[in-house]
């Protein structure tokens, strides 16, 4: 397995060469390219309306909206009559078999999003979908679904019935956000905000192929933030992904949004301040800042805080509409990157409209954390136009890809740096909304991005929702 380093010349700002900046000698590895390998519609007449500036098909916080397990490819969305639909192909195939698993949505509210896990241990499909700020649908698949996909027909009769629990546990009346993630033991975790936006904590659930468990909460809502404009006293920590690498580190950077809107220069912004950073080595109970600190408990008194030390990345006031809820990825060493957006101070020091700020001068930075633990930041050479989120991908080279809205993608090599973003794919001909959704665990199978995306509508008109796929260094 590779591993790249840093010299301690480019920590300090000095030319190298990419052979050097590697640290090994791998001047050899491909570069970051794409080649768009074909398109599969899902959906001709998928369920379209905009709110939030988003899509309840295509809201790119879904983990996940599309994954991949033992050579299948699963996809979630919600049909014109708002049906909940789940549907799968073998990979590379152009046909999608789908199943309504008895769910309708309730509210047009883009949070409302269908999220999807595997329990490797018993080999379940899990759902959790039509939540914001209130209670949720759950619907698990039987066992040894994904196991045995070619032996098993993909049926309404492979999944229970739609529950308001998890098997019994209720978890919380203002449940929003739900994140499944898989343990290296094949455990299936639930992460998930209790309360709400301004106001709310993280928190974990767990399944062990027999019950559920609640683990409780690790973030808090409380403690004092101060700008230079005002202060307050209850936020909320948005996450922008809660991942394992391959050595079992779970990995979360995060945002803060706080309650009070004094700590903004204007009321036309967003109260979202600084890039954070915390890991977890026991499965996600007890969270440590980058120095390796416990800084929270999960379940327990002392919880992850604003006011705790050493947990931001990258420090910004809430005046440039930093967006929340961005996206993430581990590189073959198990460090961490991030992608993040907001608009930077050359186009001014305060944001009054944060979607048309955003759209007109926002720009998406990645930021990663080195072989020598310092965390750098590169500014993406690539305008949002948009006031959406932005994906993040590795390859097996480590090469970096941001995903931007409409479908856009843009490359840099790890040789470099991570310094020579540029423009690998227009969008061109996908007609796509704004975000996308990413299938974050096929990359590593196949080495294919894919990502599913929604055409363009107006009002409530239906639209075609697809999925394409791009071959990357072999």
């Amino acid at each position: 397995m590779h591993r790249r380093t840093l010299l301690a010349a480019a920590l300090a700002g000095a030319v190298v060469s990419p052979a050097l900046a590697s640290g090994t000698a791998r001047a050899a590895d491909p570069g970051p390219s794409v080649t768009r390998t074909g398109t599969t519609t899902l959906d001709s007449q998928a369920l379209f309306f905009v709110s939030y500036d988003g899509l309840v098909n295509n809201n790119s916080f879904q983990k996940n909206g599309l994954l991949t397990y033992k050579g299948y490819q699963y996809a979630v969305w919600y049909t014109a009559d708002r049906n909940a639909v789940v549907g799968r192909r073998v990979l590379g195939g152009s046909t999608w078999s789908t199943v309504k698993v008895g769910h309708t949505l309730r509210y047009n509210d883009s949070h409302n999003v269908i999220s999807m896990g595997v329990s490797k241990v018993d080999g379940r499909l899990h759902l959790n979908m039509d939540s914001h700020s209130d209670g949720f649908t759950y619907v698990k698949s039987v066992a040894g679904l994904m196991d045995n996909p070619a032996g098993l027909s993909w049926t309404a009769s492979r999944f229970g019935a739609p529950q308001s629990t998890l098997d019994g546990l209720a978890l919380t009346s203002q449940f929003t956000y739900p994140q499944f993630i898989s343990t290296p033991e094949g455990r299936l975790q639930l992460s998930y905000r209790v309360a709400v936006s301004g106001n709310g904590r993280n928190a974990l659930a767990e399944y062990d192929g027999t019950r559920w468990t609640n683990l409780g909460e690790w973030s808090s809502s409380t403690g004092t933030y101060t700008s230079e404009h005002g202060s307050s006293t209850a936020r909320n920590m948005y996450l922008h992904g809660i991942d394992y690498d391959r050595g079992g580190r779970l990995h979360s950077f995060f945002t803060w949004r706080e309650q009070n809107g004094a700590v903004m220069c204007s009321s036309g912004g967003i109260t979202n301040h600084d890039t954070g950073y915390v890991y977890s080595d026991d499965r996600g109970r007890t969270w440590r800042n980058n120095a390796g600190t416990v800084v929270g408990t999960t379940g327990g008194s002392d919880k992850v805080s604003v006011n705790d030390a050493g947990l931001v990345v990258d420090p910004l006031n809430p005046d440039h509409s930093l967006m929340n809820q961005e996206s993430q990825f581990t590189d073959s060493a198990g460090r961490p990157h991030a992608i993040i957006s907001y608009v930077p101070g050359r186009f001014g020091q305060c944001t009054t409209n944060y979607v048309s700020d955003r759209t007109r001068n926002g720009r998406a930075f990645h930021v990663r954390r080195n072989a020598s633990g310092t965390w750098q930041k590169t500014e993406i050479p690539v305008p949002l136009n948009s006031s959406q989120r932005t994906k993040l991908i590795l390859d097996t080279y480590d090469n970096a890809y941001a995903i931007f809205p409409f479908g856009r993608i843009a490359g840099a090599s790890a040789a470099s740096g991570y310094t020579d973003w540029r423009v690998l794919f227009d969008g061109s001909g996908l007609n796509a909304f704004g975000e996308v959704v990413i299938d974050e665990t096929r990359v590593a199978q196949d080495g294919v991005l894919s990502f599913m995306y929604q055409e363009k509508s107006s009002g409530t008109t239906p639209s075609a929702l697809h999925v394409v796929d791009f071959r990357l260094p072999a």
